[in-house]
C-alpha cells in the first residue's frame, strides 16, 4: 500500500520526534510552559503567508487556540499528541509571534482562603 502512513491498531507512523525535529525543549530560549498555561493565538503577530511556511502540527495548534483559548493540557488531548511534543511546537509558535502564552497565578500569589471566607460572610452580611 503506497503511501500508508497510518495503521489502525498502532495509531500514526510519524513518531513524536519526527514532529519537532529531534528536539526536547520549546525553542532557544527555553520557554516553560505549564499544563494549565493558557494559550491564545496572537492577532497583531503574524499574517497568513507566515502560517503557510508552518508544519501541519503548528496549524493544527493554531487553529484549535483560534476556536478559543486553551490550556497547553487541552491542546495536546484535542491535537491527540504528547504534551512534551505540544510544548516544543508552542515554543516555535511564541518564537515566531503566532500565539501568547499567559502564565497561570501561583499558588503563594493567591489570596488565603481564610481571607476569601471572611469577604463572603460580609458580603452575606450585607
Amino acid at each position: 500500500m503506497e503511501g500508508h502512513w497510518y495503521d489502525a491498531e498502532a495509531g500514526p507512523l510519524v513518531r513524536p520526534y519526527a514532529m519537532t525535529g529531534g528536539r526536547t525543549r520549546p525553542g532557544p530560549h527555553g520557554a516553560r510552559f505549564d499544563l494549565i498555561a493558557l494559550v491564545v493565538v496572537d492577532r497583531s503577530g503574524t499574517d497568513t503567508a507566515d502560517e503557510a511556511l508552518l508544519g501541519p502540527e503548528h496549524r493544527a495548534l493554531l487553529g484549535l487556540c483560534r476556536a478559543q483559548t486553551q490550556s497547553v493540557a487541552e491542546l495536546a488531548a484535542d491535537a491527540d499528541l504528547p504534551v512534551g511534543v505540544v510544548r516544543v511546537l508552542l515554543g516555535d509558535l511564541l518564537e515566531g509571534g503566532h500565539v501568547k502564552v499567559s502564565r497561570p497565578v501561583p499558588p503563594a500569589r493567591l489570596p488565603d482562603e481564610r481571607i476569601l471566607r471572611e469577604v463572603i460572610e460580609g458580603l452575606r452580611a450585607l
